[in-house]
């Protein structure tokens, strides 16, 4: 690189003192404003056609771009707008764009090699600006897509251990361990954490969305369709890109909501500061959250889930003393509380008259949240030996919590370069995330007056690095050539708790990792791809990609994709296809996690074991090594632009996965006294009452639809609508039989119940649909945004007339933002605006559907959670 030593001195002072330093080079800035009310466009694109060189435009709709020669032709483009582009030898240059959905904006997933358009596309691609995020009502990222993006799901459970701190996330309702998500083009890491409560998604590991700020976000672009022959591993269902901001504007946001039950209190603040000096520019975001808990635990009085197990009808009726004081039993089921603090910086330095550009990125968060368990009435642990109640008072039970401390980090540094016409992007990536548990107000029953009242439960930890080398090169405008590599090395982490923690049955709600649990486990993988975009005619575009794999624990793997699209009707229309093959690498999570937990099952409360893949009971029980998991993917659809404002897409899509890694069943004594099987040999020779483990035996197929129709610039009296409806229709069946391994199948174990089959094909709403309408007049915004979650279907694990299925139901969120002055924005958010609730939960007589009571509504599926209507106040002031 050509850097001069002043130029990095002036960039580190940046860094670290958001010092401003003007330059002396041809600047170009103007502004981006809406042709019907000259409302300015937040987040618009503005680049030198030709070049990487662009800018965003920041909450006053200003962008400024410093070129080394003129003239140069600029573009500018927003979601829903049609682009515009002109001509300039410098000075001030100001875009005013027409409402109507450009489909030629530029993305960036989707091909390694050069960007394409959404029009160009041959495979279905949404691009969320910032504003549409803003317009969702949401304060998350994984909340912001779920309720913009049809195919995706995402949801926050509760009495759940550690999942409750991670909003488990999937796109076409595949599982969140076959999304891959990317930030700025790099491979983002997956969380620590293996869901293995009974959620949906239960035995994968996603990423921790929550851990990406939104207030560092430009946009999001998610590809939907089978992406491993450019990506590699676990983009069987799509990639979502999350590309950080690259400004110049500096602003505070705070905001603040409530539910209107009074509960779930919500504060959060978050700064940014982009600067720009000479060609460099670096955005820095710093972000603050904090998040009370929310009760909705059910009042029935009596206890079904302990008056049935003791055999009890005081407590089964409600009659005893300490039920009549408490009828919801102490409970509380609900998100969970906590606070968490990001930090994120964005730096690009483009040198060498633009033909080069060095780039890194960094996040960090912490999160610290608390969650509840099962509340200890006092007719179930009869006594705390006076280390939870305060002198004086009399024993009450307690209710038990689970604490976790959550970091997330990455980091990216790496370089683009234009070698005669091949453009070189070498980088290195870096990344972790760590979960420390603490279970706090609970004491270990067998250590008496000796008991900790908080414990060290122990930790998980996964980290990768990883190195890519990506060169693409467009011939002759109709062939686009790329060629690829990575290189990436993977690390899991298991530390054990303290002693107190797991002995002797260990803290009631979650005894600690132990000793033998605890583990460092590494693997190393590498992979080569080659792809090839050509455009036979000027509207008739095939490409294709080939990757090879090959990772250092169970071996190799060869990927391909082909893609076809083709324009008529004067460009207006699309027909796109694509076929692909896909395959999703075991995490090393899957292949190495063991714990014991206590929980509710069968009506007992018990230990129940999870042994890794590696273990000597697992190889005695005569289960295979974990494998990958294989998948083929075709999608066709198409879309057409009927006029400037209004355009329809619907894409197809079936895919189907074989070999599907999944998380057993709980595995327990048969009931037969009499004799001692095998596999109940191996239970009580590990003290516990059940086992599971992960075994690749399942084949599944997934077909869908999904539709979008966007109509803008409607003029209604002063003011502009628009309107977009979203739909996405989805359906999983399990192909064939689920087969037991080894020992298992010769004593008749079934090994994924009909309980567990369902979290698979009807955890998830198969039908989703978003109406968004959005109004502009003056200084006002108005969205209102309609959710229709279909309905889900829980399945009993062993008797089908105790299966419940929960309705549909619709959600409606209103969002109102006024510009107050140039500088000041506020808005007003009404989440669920009826007040709408899941349908309650019915037992059918088993006490153990809703834990005796403890929960009215379901969790095991979950379509949008149950905290009700929030209320929410926020407003952003721009200082420059």
């Amino acid at each position: 690189m050509n850097l001069n030593l002043s130029k990095m001195m002036w960039l580190l002072i940046a860094v670290f003192s958001f010092s401003f330093t003007a330059n002396a080079q041809t600047t170009i800035s103007g502004q981006v404003t809406d042709a019907t009310n000259g409302n300015p466009l937040i987040g618009a694109s503005v680049i030198v056609v030709g070049t990487n060189n662009g800018a965003i435009t920041d909450i006053e709709g200003k962008y400024s771009i410093t070129v080394k020669e003129i003239p140069v032709t600029l573009r500018a483009s927003y979601a829903g707008y049609g682009s515009k582009s002109s001509e300039t030898s410098g000075g001030e240059v100001n875009f005013t764009l027409t409402e109507g959905l450009d489909l030629n904006e530029m993305v960036i997933v989707g091909s390694r090699g050069q960007s394409r358009t959404l029009l160009t596309s041959p495979v279905p691609v949404d691009n969320i600006s910032t504003q549409e995020l803003i317009n969702s009502g949401q304060t998350n990222i994984d909340q912001m897509i779920n309720y913009k993006v049809p195919s995706y799901n995402s949801s926050n459970q509760t009495i759940s251990d550690a999942t409750a701190h991670f909003d488990v996330s999937e796109l076409r309702n595949l599982g969140p361990s076959r999304t891959l998500v990317l930030i700025n083009g790099k491979r983002k890491h997956p969380s620590a954490l293996v869901y293995v409560n009974d959620t949906p998604g239960k035995g994968e590991v996603g990423t921790d969305m929550k851990s990406i700020p939104a207030a560092a976000i430009e946009r999001i672009e998610i590809l939907r369709d089978g992406a491993s022959a450019i990506y590699g591993s676990d983009a069987i269902a799509g990639v979502i890109n999350v590309i950080l901001k690259d400004t110049e504007s500096t602003s505070l946001g705070v905001g603040t909501g409530i539910t209107s039950a009074g509960d779930g209190l919500t504060y959060n603040a978050e700064f940014h500061k982009g600067i720009k000096i000479d060609d460099a520019s670096v955005n820095i975001t710093l972000s603050y959250y904090h998040q009370d808990y929310t009760n909705r635990a059910g009042e029935p009085g009596g206890d079904g889930l302990f008056g049935v197990i003791f055999g009890d009808d005081d407590i089964l009726n409600g009659t005893n003393p300490w039920l009549v004081d408490n009828p919801d039993m102490g409970m509380i089921v609900g998100q969970p509380e906590y606070d968490k603090l990001s930090a994120t910086a964005n730096l690009t330095l483009p040198y060498h008259g633009e033909k080069g550009e060095f780039y890194a990125n960094y996040g960090f968060t912490k999160r610290n949240g608390t969650s509840f368990a099962l509340y200890r009435a006092p007719y179930w642990i009869t006594d705390d030996n006076g280390l939870l109640t305060p002198e004086g008072e009399d024993y009450n039970g307690f209710q038990p919590t689970f604490e976790t401390n959550i970091s997330d980090y990455y980091a990216t540094i790496g370089n683009v370069y234009d070698i005669n016409g091949w453009t070189t992007d070498i980088s290195l990536t870096t990344g972790g995330n760590d979960v420390l548990y603490t279970i706090g107000n609970t004491i270990n029953v067998a250590l008496g007056p000796n008991s900790p009242t908080r414990f060290n439960a122990g930790a998980y930890r996964f980290s990768h690095i990883l190195g890519n080398i990506d060169i693409s090169k467009k011939i002759n405008d109709k062939v686009t050539f790329m060629i690829g590599t990575e290189a990436r090395r993977e690390t899991f982490q298991v530390r054990a708790g303290q002693v107190e923690s797991y002995v002797d049955g260990g803290a009631q709600s979650f005894p600690g990792l132990q000793p033998a649990n605890a583990l460092i486990a590494d693997r190393s993988n590498v992979g080569i791809y080659a792809g090839l975009d050509v455009d036979v005619t000027e509207t008739f575009l095939i490409g294709g990609a080939l990757r090879y794999e090959n990772y250092s624990d169970f071996g190799n793997n060869v990927s391909w994709k082909v893609q076809a699209r083709q324009l008529f009707a004067d460009n207006k229309g699309v027909v796109r296809a694509s076929a692909s093959t896909g395959f999703r690498a075991p995490s090393l999570h899957q292949i190495y996690l063991s714990n014991v937990q206590t929980l509710v099952s069968g009506g007992t409360i018990s230990n129940q074991g999870t042994f890794n893949n590696v273990s000597s009971v697992i190889q005695e029980l005569g289960v295979s090594p974990l494998d990958a998991e294989t998948a083929f993917n075709i999608s066709a659809g198409m879309t057409y632009q009927f006029s400037d404002n209004f355009t329809v897409s619907l894409d197809y899509y079936n895919v189907a996965i074989n070999n599907r890694v999944l998380f057993t069943s709980e595995i327990g004594f048969d009931g037969d006294d009499s004799t001692t099987n095998t596999v109940e040999q191996i239970l009580i020779d590990n003290a516990v009452t059940s086992i599971k483990f992960f075994v690749n035996a399942m084949n599944t197929r997934t077909q869908g639809v999904d539709l979008v129709l966007n109509y803008n610039g409607i003029a209604i009296g002063s003011g502009s609508m628009g309107v977009v409806l979203a739909g996405n229709f989805n359906q999983t069946k399990i192909d064939g039989t689920i087969n037991a391994p080894g020992v298992l199948e010769t004593e008749g174990y079934d090994i994924f119940s009909r309980k567990e089959q369902s979290r698979v094909t009807s955890a998830r709403p198969n039908l989703k649909t978003i109406l968004g309408l959005n109004y502009k007049v003056g200084g006002f915004t108005v969205n209102l945004n309609n959710t229709y979650f279909g309905e889900v279907t829980w399945q009993h694990a062993a008797d089908p007339t105790k299966d419940q299925t929960f309705g549909a139901k619709v959600i409606t969120d209103l969002i109102v933002a006024y510009k107050a002055s140039d500088k000041l924005n506020l808005s007003l958010t009404v989440n669920n605006l009826l007040n709408v609730y899941p349908d309650a939960i019915v037992t059918g007589g088993d006490f153990v559907t809703d834990l005796g009571g403890r929960f009215q509504y379901p969790w095991e599926v979950n379509q949008f959670g149950f905290n009700g209507m929030i209320l929410k106040f926020g407003a952003n002031y721009r200082f420059n």
